[in-house]
């Protein structure tokens, strides 16, 4: 079942960058993407009639084709049987020699005919050939708005997998992790070598595919059994999957391997738990050295007769490796909860600006550069005015109205990209900047400035801002390069009384380098609901403003392009 889902996958991948010719009304379909649709039956659900979450990774496994090194986190919901589990899989972007797959599950009730989409994924998973190993992919050409938008936002996701470990370690290094178990009930604490599971698998020929090699779908499914025994041992009760961390396949495994499953309680919290599972595969029975091939984190909660979250026991860790576990599932809580309240902030509410740290400066990068991609992936851009080969556009949706002015220069795109990305260099040539602070260098690729604008609130007072600039270099050719603003909270940057502080959404710019010589400059920003009034009666005024202003930044480029490219040669 895996292979014809795998050699459609790969068939775009190799495939050569033109589209298939389509007859004149034909619906446009990626020919990456895999659709599977599964009514759930009886023998696919657990002891509550719920679909088992093991069938379901074993269905997603198959259309998403996750075999080799691959990793994926999602949060999980409940199906029933008559239902019907309908998965879609496609490749959003491929690298060099690995590719990340989208994919996408919905539920369907037959009866109502309702549709809803429950759980979204990322998995990324290497090609690789018999003889040379890793194979090096074809890039893919995305064709409509979202393909776009998938394209270059898995760029950043990428980014952000890559420095998952990283961003564990200095939390736990710099962070004094919060702990509830000085709010639990000391009388219920559960040893965590007590939820201590281990289970052994014997791979045969219907668990392997073609070339012998297991299954990742049923070897999720063997995982996550061992981590509902060990939950079930720690609450004494029946627990629900409601989120997986992460899966981490490290490396294959073959027919005729014994897979040893393990799996703990590392920590438990008030209405939750994290569970850690580990697979090692071997030989023989008397094999000392055993392979380490697949890891996930997931985390259980128990639920009531009304369907809430019900208290946990608190679990007391093992001496030593035990109690990294444990600190160690108290930052991916964290790092999370921290994700969850990014991804999903929305913008109608007040405020805008996420309080920035230590556990959740990579996801706020992320959601920076996402947000911008966002933007420049949209495809309903309207020319509102054209003065002296500097163009405005606008883009009108819901209560929102972004702007994108750009500009073709005689300048290297990385000189532009250096130069615009430092705001303390701004108020050269935008007149709306008063001043730009360097507040925090979070790294190479991220800094806080602190922001004073010439533009005076209705307090008669000067307005600043606390702004996150994250700026990301070309991931292929032809990508641009991008300088993303948004706002932040910073504790040691608290609301002065001698300005009004304000928030910006989303702004910044892309810079594409399009000949030896030429350089596309282009500028976007994403206004407030309340600009909205002003600038449908004032589109004229506005379009100038933004004409004298770029030329303003058109004349700061070609006055610091040399001094810039002294700077870059002593790097």
């Amino acid at each position: 079942r895996l292979w014809p889902g795998l050699c459609s996958l790969l068939q775009g991948l190799s495939s050569t960058c033109v589209l298939p010719n389509r007859a004149q009304g034909e619906q446009y379909r990626n020919p990456t993407e895999v659709q599977m649709s599964q009514l759930v039956l009886p023998c696919h659900t657990n002891h509550r009639g719920e679909l088992s979450i093991g069938q379901l990774l074993k269905w997603i496994d198959t259309t998403a084709c996750l075999s080799g090194k691959q990793s994926c986190a999602m949060d999980l919901a409940i199906h029933y049987v008559g239902q019907v589990v309908n998965i879609k899989a496609k490749v959003n972007r491929a690298f060099n020699s690995s590719m990340e797959v989208g994919i996408q599950v919905s539920y369907e009730d037959l009866c109502s005919g309702k549709q809803w989409n429950v759980c979204k994924a990322y998995a990324t998973f290497v090609a690789q050939g018999k003889a040379t190993g890793k194979m090096k992919l074809k890039p893919l050409t995305p064709q409509t708005e979202e393909e776009k938008m998938e394209y270059s936002i898995a760029a950043e996701r990428r980014r952000m997998r890559l420095a998952h470990t990283d961003t564990l370690k200095d939390l736990l290094t710099h962070s004094t992790m919060p702990t509830e178990r000085e709010n639990g009930d000391c009388n219920n604490v559960v040893p965590a070598e007590k939820t201590r599971v281990e289970s052994v698998e014997l791979v045969l020929p219907p668990h392997a595919n073609h070339q012998g090699n297991t299954f990742g779908g049923q070897i999720m499914a063997w995982m996550e059994n061992v981590a509902t025994i060990a939950a079930s041992r720690l609450c004494h009760a029946h627990p629900t999957l409601k989120t997986i961390e992460m899966f981490h396949f490290r490396g294959p495994s073959q027919v005729g391997d014994r897979l040893l499953l393990k799996a703990i309680v590392n920590n438990s919290f008030k209405n939750s738990m994290e569970v850690g599972v580990c697979v090692e595969a071997y030989r023989q029975e008397m094999e000392v050295s055993r392979r380490h091939i697949n890891s996930a984190f997931m985390t259980f909660v128990v639920l009531d007769q009304e369907g809430q979250p019900s208290a946990i026991p608190m679990v007391k860790p093992e001496v030593g490796d035990g109690e990294r576990r444990y600190r160690e599932a108290s930052a991916r809580k964290k790092i999370r909860l921290d994700r969850k309240y990014i991804i999903s902030c929305e913008q109608t509410k007040v405020p805008l600006s996420v309080p920035w740290d230590q556990s959740n400066k990579v996801y706020l990068s992320y959601n920076n550069v996402s947000a911008l991609k966002t933007l420049v992936a949209k495809t309903n851009w309207v020319l509102a005015a054209e003065i002296d080969k500097v163009r405005m556009y606008t883009l009108e949706e819901d209560k929102y109205l972004s702007f994108r002015i750009e500009m073709t220069l005689c300048i290297d795109a990385t000189q532009a990209f250096f130069l615009l990305s430092d705001l303390r260099q701004r108020h050269e040539w935008d007149r709306h900047y008063a001043s730009a602070e360097l507040v925090q260098q979070v790294d190479e690729d991220d800094t806080i400035y602190h922001v004073v604008s010439q533009t005076v609130s209705q307090e008669n007072k000067p307005q600043d801002f606390v702004i996150l600039a994250s700026r990301r270099k070309p991931c292929d050719e032809g990508d641009p390069y991008v300088v993303a603003f948004r706002s932040v909270m910073l504790p040691t940057c608290p609301p002065n009384p001698e300005y009004t502080r304000q928030e910006t959404m989303c702004s910044g710019f892309c810079i594409w380098q399009e000949t030896a010589e030429l350089t596309k400059v282009s500028y976007y920003n994403q206004a407030a609901p309340g600009y909205l009034a002003y600038v449908t009666t004032n589109i004229a005024g506005l379009s100038s403003d933004f004409y004298v202003t770029f030329k303003a930044c058109e004349r700061f480029l070609q006055k610091n392009k040399d001094e810039i490219t002294v700077g870059l040669q002593n790097l």
